[in-house]
This record gives structure tokens, sequence and C-alpha cells, in this order.
């Protein structure tokens, strides 16, 4: 039997993802994917069982660089705020259909089953949510963020940097740094915790 070709495998997922962003998951269909492709959806359905499996083939490896950024983040000398400063400003340099894998996880992930949804969403706070939560949390421990729980913490963060998770909103285009400046400075300004006068 012929062994999968890793070219093909990687064209195969770089054209899912685009179609996935643009289209989300319900609305594409695998027939669309093999014909940007010029391949047979026999072709497709050799390296991939079914649209779920090519789904997760998309967004896992993803995780697997974010969970590996943000523990070189973290390792990093200076403060949990200038951790955080480094986390947005890496994921806002990104390119646009790269960070918005993430929405895609996050927003379609209702669609797939319940044990696939179960399996990605323990990978999905391992290596992401996680990571950011117990960031958060040595931000409260070390007295420089206001005691929230970090779990809000987190999803304050995400949910200012979200709507640049979405390509048309940006043109496709890298944010300009002053934008990243304001998003980082809005949200450290709002959880850091007050000096003592």
């Amino acid at each position: 039997m012929t062994q999968p070709e890793p070219a093909l495998r990687s064209q195969i997922l770089a054209i899912a993802q685009r179609k996935f962003i643009a289209s989300g998951y319900h609305a594409l269909a695998m027939r669309e994917i093999a014909e940007a492709l010029g391949v047979s959806k026999a072709a497709l359905y050799y390296h991939f069982k079914d649209k779920e499996e090519l789904f997760l083939a998309v967004l896992l490896p993803y995780l697997e660089t974010m969970e590996t950024t943000l523990d070189q983040i973290t390792a990093l000398p200076g403060s949990t705020g200038e951790h955080i400063r480094t986390f947005v400003r890496h994921v806002l340099t990104q390119p646009a259909e790269e960070r918005a894998i993430i929405r895609l996880g996050s927003q379609e992930l209702g669609q797939l089953s319940a044990a696939s949804r179960k399996a990605f969403g323990k990978v999905y706070q391992e290596k992401f949510i996680g990571k950011l939560k117990a960031l958060a949390q040595r931000g409260v421990d070390r007295g420089e963020f206001q005691p929230h729980d970090p779990e809000i913490i987190t999803w304050a963060l995400l949910g200012l940097m979200y709507p640049y998770f979405y390509p048309a909103h940006t043109g496709n285009r890298p944010l300009p740094e002053a934008v990243i400046e304001s998003i980082t400075t809005i949200f450290l300004d709002g959880i850091r915790q007050p000096k003592k006068r």
C-alpha cells in the first residue's frame, strides 16, 4: 500500500485551514477542499478519514506551538506583565490566518462529536488556556495584579484580542505596533495592582 505523501498532506492542511477560517466547519464540504486541491475526494479521505479528523489536524499543531511559545515566554526574566505583553505581541504579529486558528478552535468546537469535543477541550485547556491561567495566577500571587479569578483575567485578555482573530477585520495586513501596544496597555492598566502611596 502506498504511504501518504507528506507534501500532499501539507497542501491539504493549508487549503483546509484557509477554507475552515473563511466558511466555518459546518458550511465547508470535503468536496470543496478536494476541488481546490485538484484531487479526488478519495485522495482526500486517504489522508483523513473525515472532516472532523481534518479539522482537528488543523487545530492541534497550533496548540502545540502555542504551548512551546508560552513555556518560552514564562521562562524569560521580567514581570508577569512583561510576559503578557510578549504573548500579545507574539500572537498579534502572526499572519492573520494563523492567529485565526484560536477563534476557529473556540467558535467551531460545538460542531464536533462529543468525544472529539472532550478530547480537544482537554488539549485546549492544557496547552493554551491553562498556561494563560497559570500566568495570570502568578501575577496575582506576586501582587502584580489585582486579586481577580485567573480564569476571568485570561478570558478578559483573549476578549480584547478576539476581534483581531478575524482576518477580515485586519484586511490580512499585519497589525500596527500602536494597536498591539494599546491592547496590551488597556488590559494591564485594568488588572495591575495600584501602587501604594
